[in-house]
């Protein structure tokens, strides 16, 4: 069964408070479109670098992500190249910035 799909800022403002729980630092890079923007969330290791998060869909419907930035972590300078790069691409886009130490996400995550 298909999982239903939550508007934009719902999930980012979700995954935000989440992570806040947990204690972990998290920011607001870019507001997208509200309805119906794609989010990317960036986990950030404590020495700078960093890897992608975007969100797709299982073959089953079900929401997941998808580490976006490829296998390796990226520098702060690659990822800032990245992140322009896909806001050019997609001006809806939301960013998200979260602490996750060892790439773990502090939110609720099914990873592909």
């Amino acid at each position: 069964m298909t999982s239903p799909r939550l508007k934009s800022d719902f999930v980012a403002r979700a995954i935000l408070r989440q992570a806040a729980q947990n204690g972990q630092s998290a920011m607001l890079l870019r507001k997208g479109d509200a309805d119906a923007g794609s989010i990317l969330v960036v986990l950030l290791e404590r020495n700078g670098s960093a890897v992608v998060l975007s969100q797709t869909r299982t073959p089953e419907g079900e929401a997941a992500w998808l580490r976006s930035s490829g296998e390796n972590p990226l520098s702060p300078a690659e990822i800032s190249l990245y992140l322009e790069r896909q806001t050019r691409f997609d001006p809806d886009l939301w960013v998200l910035e979260l602490e996750a130490p060892e790439f773990k996400p502090p939110f609720n995550a099914t990873l592909l």
